[in-house]
């Protein structure tokens, strides 16, 4: 089974005609399961509700998603954010809709420039027929389809959006696996709270499972865990293995940042320039934590609220974000750990 997640921005209309509705809170999702030679591929779309109003769930689907879907029905401040964000994750293979309200008109060369601008060249203009968008997204699935079966071959990593008790299960813990893989009797290793975890099951889809691999949304049943070991913002990884007789050893996958240097790549649509002292919003990994830029002599050096944990091996960029300035979305940022 292969799972394209694909961050949106656009109408709840134009996502049903692709994919069913499975789930309505700050982000709404809809999932679409074809059969194929390979076996099942699905469409997963991801599509915050509340943008711009808010600006963390459009940060998270972008977190979580290997391209994008952006329908187009005004050329103002929210449709220049969007690509902001969209060409700051890295998003570079996606599909835009023209689609005014009705009576309205808006520019497609102008459309065209602005998306070209923000640096998504590679991204490319559908109608708004469902079945039309869906080949297309399948489209892009064979394009990166080495590149989803390599994040499986990365070390795991799952961010908890969600976790609760449930009667004659236990505690569950609920993610998308971003990278590597996870299979029921697997030791975990719970941050921030350095918490111990056994899976006693796996949940993909509804279904039960022995292995949820990178793509997939995962219900993780969890044995040996205290509910105080997970939050919003907790990652589930596998522990550190030390074998001295056997010669192994493995480190975890992601190091922990309280203090960073930055290499920030500004956006070409944002005027503003770091001081220090300013507040500045990281997002990885569906982490959204806070930082304080402490120095730019030597370099943007940034001291964060709470630690940031990066992947060792193969790490997304970084969105950065000031919530008071305009556009908000400042770029993406490689960190380096500072001690």
């Amino acid at each position: 089974m292969t799972v394209l997640n694909i961050a949106m921005i656009g109408s709840d209309d134009l996502a049903k005609g692709i994919a069913k509705a499975t789930d309505q809170r700050d982000v709404h999702t809809y999932v679409h399961k074809e059969s194929g030679a390979d076996g099942v591929r699905i469409l997963s779309i991801i599509r915050p509700a509340k943008m711009p109003e808010r600006i963390r769930p459009f940060f998270n689907s972008l977190c979580a998603a290997r391209v994008g879907l952006l329908e187009v029905t005004a050329i103002d401040a929210t449709f220049g954010e969007v690509l902001v964000g969209f060409a700051s994750a890295g998003i570079d293979k996606g599909i835009f809709v023209i689609n005014p309200p009705q009576g309205e008109w808006i520019d497609e060369d102008q459309v065209k420039a602005f998306i070209a601008q923000a640096g998504l060249t590679s991204w490319s203009q559908s109608g708004s027929e469902g079945i039309e968008l869906r080949d297309a997204l399948y489209g892009l699935m064979d394009e990166i389809s080495s590149d989803l079966e390599q994040a499986k071959q990365e070390p795991l990593v799952v961010p908890i959006d969600q976790h609760f008790n449930v009667k004659g299960i236990g505690l569950v813990a609920i993610g998308y696996v971003q990278s590597g893989s996870v299979s029921v009797h697997d030791e975990l290793h719970l941050l921030p709270a350095e918490g111990p975890g056994t899976v006693k099951s796996l949940q993909v889809m509804d279904d039960d499972v022995e292995q949820a691999v990178a793509g997939d949304r995962v219900g993780i049943a969890l044995r040996n865990t205290k509910e105080e070991h997970l939050t919003g913002g907790s990652l589930v990884i596998h522990p550190a293995v030390e074998d001295k007789n056997k010669g192994i050893s493995i480190p975890l996958s992601l190091e922990k940042h309280e203090k960073s240097s930055l290499e920030l790549t500004i956006s070409p649509f944002q005027k503003r320039i770091l001081a220090p002292g300013d507040v500045v919003h990281a997002s990885v990994d569906l982490q959204f934590v806070v930082g304080r830029v402490e120095s730019i002599d030597s370099g943007l050096e940034v001291a964060w609220d709470s630690p940031l944990f990066i992947r060792k091996e193969n790490p997304p960029v970084v969105l950065l974000a000031q919530l008071d300035s305009k556009p908000r979305i400042m770029g993406s940022a490689r960190l380096t750990r500072l001690s």
